[in-house]
């Protein structure tokens, strides 16, 4: 397996890119890298580096995208970029997948267009993991499409159903539409029809209905379902309390000598909630529903955070995503066996 790696994206790369894709070799022994970039910048770090260097083949280019650059601009002007070159060798069959921690809106506009959208899927999708008190829970989208219609929620669906059966290992997902209530008559137009559709599809696993927000966290479905208005302010959402309450407990603790000591004794306990709640550990976006593999990487990353995103890419390519996904989108138009028993 290759993956390709935006070296120029981030914001500390290429070093951040480097170095973790040293920790990701370590864990992945048999997959190689395509890296783009400016290689007299690449180059002194994987010098450093003989093992992931032995695998690794630089592509050499100077120009790159910036996180200022509009999706629009990036897509004309940055053909030569780093970027776009480490997307190009998906679509040509050098790499399995690629992955890059730069501009967000650029990375899914450039993928689009060269990789284009798998057959029935009207527009790509942005999914991530959360943290839940069941363990993890997918949800989709989280910002690649502001306004959604019925179709493009039924998508999602179809797409967050795949993923979670082919990489998460689920084998009967959960999944339901967020929305503002539980009963069947809450919600705008678009949920409705999403809802009609989901509730005779012929998908995986079973379709709860309406979830609210704090089915999050609950982890009451598997995947969540969302227009990218609602995910992406959920996701900064669950980012920014997860911030709040670490620095909540740091004062707690320093508050007081006595406060410190409680600290001391609850250390153990202290590191693995820190472990648990480490968003490095569900650092890799998923852009689902293109014919290709792309995981875009939290830009303030560090090494460990890149080197989990590129083991996202790395297990959406050996579990096969995107052939699972264009089999459920062949399906979805079949007849569900609910609806055949009726018929019959």
């Amino acid at each position: 397996m290759t993956i390709a790696l935006d070296a120029m994206g981030g914001d500390a790369a290429p070093g951040m890119v480097i170095r973790g894709a040293s920790i990701a070799r370590e864990r992945y022994p048999e997959v190689d890298f395509l890296i783009f970039g400016r290689e007299s910048e690449i180059g002194p770090h994987l010098d450093k580096l003989a093992d992931l260097k032995a695998v690794s083949t630089v592509v050499h280019t100077d120009d790159m995208v910036s996180s200022e650059d509009k999706p629009s601009v990036a897509l004309r002007a940055g053909r030569g970029s780093s970027m776009r070159l480490a997307i190009n060798s998906v679509r040509e069959g050098k790499a399995d997948g690629v992955v890059s921690a730069g501009n967000t809106g650029a990375l899914m506009a450039m993928a689009k267009f060269v990789l284009k959208t798998l057959p029935g899927v009207d527009r790509p999708a942005i999914a991530a993991f959360f943290p839940t008190l069941r363990g993890e829970t997918l949800m989709l989208d989280l910002g690649a499409n502001v306004v959604c219609d019925g179709r493009n929620l039924v998508d999602f669906a179809v797409m967050g159903n795949a993923f979670a059966r082919c990489v998460v290992g689920v084998l009967q997902p959960t999944y339901g539409l967020l929305n503002v209530g539980s009963e069947e008559m809450k919600g705008h137009e678009a949920l409705q029809e999403a809802s009609a559709v989901l509730r005779e599809a012929n998908l995986p696993g079973h379709f709860v209905g309406f979830v609210e927000g704090d089915d999050i966290a609950k982890g009451s479905v598997d995947v969540v379902i969302t227009d990218g208005f609602t995910g992406n302010i959920a996701l900064k959402t669950a980012e920014g309390t997860a911030s709040l309450i670490s620095e909540y407990m740091r004062r707690t603790f320093k508050s007081s000598l006595l406060a410190g000591l409680g600290y001391l004794l609850a250390r153990s306990a202290m590191r693995k909630l820190r472990k648990r709640l480490d968003p490095r550990r569900y650092n890799g976006a998923i852009f689902l529903g293109l014919n290709g593999i792309t995981v875009k990487s939290h830009g303030g990353t560090d090494a460990l955070g890149f080197a989990n995103a590129i083991g996202v890419a790395i297990d959406m390519k050996k579990y096969g995503i995107v052939e699972k996904t264009r089999a459920d989108f062949a399906n979805l138009t079949q007849p569900s066996p609910k609806a055949q028993a009726v018929n019959g």
